[in-house]
């Protein structure tokens, strides 16, 4: 199997090359039949490798030894067991699926085999990342998509949003991949080696292991190095306070955002992770930080949604607050439940940012939720699939999400770490607010009264260009001759059913399997001693039909119908509702409006900071003290020194005379009184 794990990432990288390097030599069919091809190749291969490893075939070994430090090798090999197959074949599949789309909305973009060789080369990218064996490699993966993202989420560069978005969202990256650096270096100096192997089997032995920073106390090197490995994974999966990012980043194309946004780029934290539950297992700190700020994440970013009106954007903090629901699971020890709300997430998320797609392609590229409405009789096949999408996101039982979010919200109410109280009110609440923001979302994008007229121009709000810039689409009839709203062409909606299959399907297929047979077991490492929640859950599940029968008489269902309910009132039955509530609340809807204010924090508080700290060491340290004293002030003094000379040296004999004569006088008065004594 060695030749398909080697298959399975470079296939993506030749399509990348060859698009990127001869794109406009190739032409733009045979860029995406390459690149498609690529990822095809890779998919089966996943595939392939996924049944191997089922049959007990597992694989942990170097493929190249870049450098030898000191006994410390530094490699690039690959470990493939059940979490790594499982990564792969949601990446493949859900990468397979935003290629083909992208053919039909990427049309008309003059960057198009430009585009196909970033996404493939993210996909590469991402490969490495989840099939590393060791820190280093882990860490090649982790910048790499961080650089493709920049280069995705910025493709239109003459847009100055997207620049700002992207430059946003590499700055945001930089902060938690310093944190992840230390955790590295900490890895290193203290446990002597960066395979995961060597690292997890001496972990226990560094379990007492404390060092010295300030203070009299201690710190817990395991405490340590998963924290700052953590808030790595802050940064890259948009965790508070670290999620300002993410929303920016819907500058990009929509395909990306389904990509990157969905299923890939930001569940690497969470993978990373449930990787490395051997080290985070030992620190019960770690465990309740990383709970924290999931719910934090999962419960706040929810409320964000719910005032958006860009259909991308709501999606987006759909996509924060499900972050957050993963990164709670981890905080609680259920990291197989983490990885399994991942893959549910993966799908379901993807449908709903392509669905969102198909349907700025219908309006001819407004996003504005508030300038639709009525779309089902002209866009059937995207509604169907949105609705499928959206039933899953809430968690509606014997859908796919009902099985991973309800596992969450069990292990955090079995969990007794502290702040699990808080968590397991922040995952309930969230139930409601995800529903309500959902269906919000649906219902003014599908149902009610059209807001657009023939032209297919919405009236009573602004047009939004967000998704493309005026020379994007130069030769797309519809963007600039406007027409009713209409269905998107089949290489749109087909990704759409195949992804909407699994979002319905994929959690009661994958339940029991996967958190309850052993799936990951030699994989991932709980303490059941002291984390006992996976237990309480194996110990509580009667198959998947049982699950979702019971789920009927939960809290959380009817948590969920309020919201939905709640939604169609306030947008369906009176529409007055959420206008009077926001005059109501004022400075509650003004908060949310501006985001918690926390862009506005990071603009005086670090940008400010950041400028003017720089502006201080320009003026400062460089103009005044570099140029002005080290530089100047010595031609200056060497200038004085110089006309000091000058003015001595005059060419008269008798100054020099007069010169020695003084010189004379002197040492006589000098070193007579010392003779005399």
């Amino acid at each position: 199997m060695k030749t398909a794990y080697l298959l399975i990432p470079f296939a993506p990288l030749v399509g990348a090359l060859v698009a990127g390097l001869f794109g406009r030599l190739i032409g733009r069919t045979l860029s995406h039949v390459v690149t498609i091809l690529g990822v095809a190749v890779s998919l089966v291969a996943s595939i392939a490798v996924l049944r191997d490893v089922l049959a007990g075939n597992t694989f942990n070994g170097p493929l190249y030894t870049w450098a030898v430090v000191e006994g410390v090798v530094f490699e690039v090999g690959f470990l493939i067991d059940t979490l790594t197959a499982t990564m792969m074949c949601v990446v493949t599949s859900v990468s397979l699926m935003v290629h083909v789309y992208t053919i039909g909305y990427m049309k008309d973009d003059d960057g198009y085999q430009r585009f196909f060789a970033y996404i493939s080369l993210f996909t590469f990218a991402m490969l490495m990342l989840v099939m590393s064996n060791n820190f280093l490699q882990l860490f090649f993966g982790w910048e790499a998509v961080g650089l493709v993202s920049y280069l995705l989420i910025g493709f239109w560069y003459t847009k100055p949003s997207a620049i700002h978005a992207n430059l946003k969202a590499f700055l945001v990256n930089r902060v938690g991949d310093f944190g992840f650096v230390l955790g590295i270096g900490l890895v290193l100096a203290y446990f002597g080696s960066l395979d995961y192997a060597e690292v997890f089997a001496a972990a226990p032995g560094l379990a007492d292991r404390t060092l010295d920073i300030w203070g009299a106390n201690g710190w817990s090197v395991m405490t340590l190095t998963c924290i700052c490995l953590f808030i790595g994974a802050m940064g890259k999966s948009a965790q508070f306070p670290l999620h300002v990012w993410l929303p920016d980043s819907m500058e990009g194309p929509t395909p990306i955002s389904a990509l990157i946004h969905a299923a890939t780029m930001v569940t690497a934290g969470i993978f990373m992770v449930a990787r490395m539950s051997p080290l985070f297992e030992l620190s019960e700190t770690a465990l309740s930080f990383v709970l924290v700020i999931g719910a934090i994440t999962a419960l706040f970013m929810g409320f964000l949604g719910i005032v958006q009106n860009d259909i991308k954007r709501v999606v987006a903090y759909s996509t924060l607050s499900q972050l957050g629901y993963m990164t709670v699971a981890l905080g609680a020890s259920a990291y197989s439940v983490a990885i399994f709300h991942l893959m549910t997430h993966a799908f379901f998320k993807a449908l709903l940012f392509l669905a969102a797609g198909s349907v700025i392609i219908g309006m001819h590229h407004d996003q504005d939720i508030r300038n639709m409405g009525g779309l089902r009789r002209y866009m059937p096949i995207t509604w169907i699939t949105s609705l499928l999408g959206s039933l899953a996101l809430i968690g509606t039982p014997f859908f796919s999400g009902f099985y991973s979010k309800d596992m969450i919200i069990e292990a955090v109410r079995h969990s007794d770490l502290p702040g699990s109280g808080f968590a397991y009110f922040a995952v309930m609440a969230g139930v409601f607010v995800t529903a309500f923001y959902s269906f919000r979302m649906y219902f003014l994008v599908f149902h009610g009264k059209e807001r657009f007229d023939a032209s297919g121009h919405g009236h009573g709000h602004a047009h939004s260009d967000e998704e493309h810039p005026p020379a994007a689409h130069a030769h797309d009839d519809h963007a600039h001759h406007g027409g009713p709203p209409h269905e998107s062409p089949a290489v749109v909606t087909v990704p759409l059913v195949l992804l909407a299959i699994p979002s319905v399907v994929i959690g009661a297929l994958a339940i029991g399997p996967m958190l309850f047979g052993g799936f990951f077991d030699d994989v991932i490492f709980v303490d059941t001693e002291r984390h006992g929640a996976m237990a309480e859950l194996a110990a509580h599940f009667h198959g998947w039909a049982a699950m979702g029968v019971h789920a009927l008489q939960t809290p959380v269902f009817w948590l969920a119908v309020a919201g939905v309910a709640a939604a169609y009132y306030c947008y369906m039955v009176n529409p007055a509702v959420p206008a009077a509530i926001a005059r109501a609340a004022a400075p509650v809807h003004r908060l949310l409006e501006n985001k918690y204010y926390l862009d506005r924090l990071n603009e005086i508080v670090f940008a400010a900071g950041a400028r003017g700290l720089g502006t201080g060491l320009w003026k400062v340290g460089d103009q005044r003290l570099i140029d002005g004293v080290a530089v100047n002030g010595s031609a200056q003094l060497v200038g004085w020194f110089a006309g000091a000379l000058r003015w001595i040296q005059s060419g008269f004999l008798y100054h020099y005379a007069i010169a020695m004569i003084a010189g004379v006088a002197l040492l006589v008065w000098w070193f007579v009184p010392m003779v005399a004594r």
